[in-house]
């Protein structure tokens, strides 16, 4: 099969031996797929991304296929599979890999633990930037017949905002402050106007950007190199004679700026780091004691919010389609992560990895 193959930090667009599905997994047609800031996390960054726990792990020495966001159709059943998918069935997963430890496909002594590894971030678990890819059975779920493969392909990506906005445990009359309205961006103002919450405030710099947030429900959308949307927040709680602080959902990933925000907000203020930051940082406990601000860095999503998610795009509660501004064949990948890496792309690029490029 064809797939995007990475090596040394290179990226190279060519042939490799297909999958085989071992017990209990499916193989599959890739239909949809799309493209991740944490793709491209994993390769700027393989000090990180060697996990001890076995999640992730680069290996020089040896090909890693990224992409874990997906949907694909089935082709094939491994050992001890149910009739659960015949073949044809459209799935989608959490991008999860269930390996035990003395399965390694290259024959060589496994690194990490055994149980999950990451689709798209582990060299036994490969993803989906090719044309066939492996996923757990008892982790698939069916794409209903009247959901598109892209929208599909979009759950992992909009699962995230679920996740923490979920965990924020936000309430009616509380104000919500967005920064940045890439993917991470558009996803945490999609689950926070599924709740109901208003104002949302949006802060980004590129006016297209504003724009989209406006459409998955932002109220207020802010350039903050005109206005501080913190700001824009106590103007509006004034206006509304809201009490309390903002909550604050980091969707950038900068150096520095979970720092500015401490320094910005309220007290008590709660803040949620979606944007991921891989490089250090510095953060002034004393600044956020006194502020008294409680931060929640990663851990999700969840498995209740990634099904959630999909239930929605299913049910037609969530359109995440607006966030697509290319779609692209594999030959294009690695140009479209340097777009990612330089954020000069749209929210989500999708990549139809057997054709079908419109």
């Amino acid at each position: 099969m064809r797939a995007v193959l990475l090596r040394h930090g290179e990226l190279t667009v060519g042939d490799t031996p297909d999958p085989v599905p071992g017990p209990g997994e499916l193989l599959l047609r890739t239909l949809s797929t799309a493209i991740c800031a944490s793709d491209v996390h994993f390769m700027d960054h393989p000090a990180l991304a060697d996990d001890p726990t076995g999640r992730t792990l680069y290996d020089a020495e040896r090909d890693i296929v990224l992409g874990h966001e997906f949907v694909g159709e089935v082709i094939g059943h491994g050992p001890g599979c149910t009739d659960q998918f015949p073949v044809g069935t459209r799935v989608t997963s959490i991008p999860i890999r269930l390996v035990a430890r003395n399965k390694r496909s290259d024959g060589e002594e496994p690194r990490g633990a055994d149980g999950a590894h990451i689709i798209g971030q582990h060299p036994d678990a490969q993803g989906s930037f090719a044309e066939k890819l492996i996923v757990n059975e008892m982790l698939a779920k069916p794409v209903p017949g009247d959901v598109s493969d892209d929208a599909a392909a979009l759950t992992d990506a909009f699962a995230v905002g679920e996740f923490y906005v979920r965990s924020a445990a936000i309430q009616p009359g509380e104000i919500a402050i967005v920064l940045g309205a890439g993917a991470v961006g558009l996803s945490a103002v999609a689950a926070l106007h599924a709740r109901g919450i208003e104002p949302i405030v949006v802060s980004d710099f590129q006016a297209d950007r504003r724009a989209l947030a406006e459409a998955f429900g932002a109220h207020v959308t802010v350039d903050p190199v005109v206005q501080s949307p913190f700001e824009v927040f106590r103007q509006l709680r004034a206006e509304r004679h809201l009490p309390g602080p903002a909550i604050v959902f980091e969707c950038v990933g900068a150096g520095g700026l979970i720092q500015h925000i401490v320094e910005s907000v309220e007290m008590c203020t709660r803040i949620y780091c979606a944007g991921g930051w891989y490089t250090g940082d510095t953060l002034s406990i004393t600044n956020a004691t006194r502020q008294g601000v409680t931060i929640q860095f990663g851990g999700g999503p969840m498995p209740q919010d990634w099904y959630g998610t999909l239930d929605a795009i299913a049910g037609g509660r969530l359109d995440p389609l607006p966030a697509v501004g290319k779609i692209i064949g594999l030959d294009e990948i690695p140009h479209a992560l340097d777009l990612a890496r330089r954020s000069e792309g749209p929210p989500r690029i999708l990549v139809h990895p057997n054709g079908d490029v419109q």
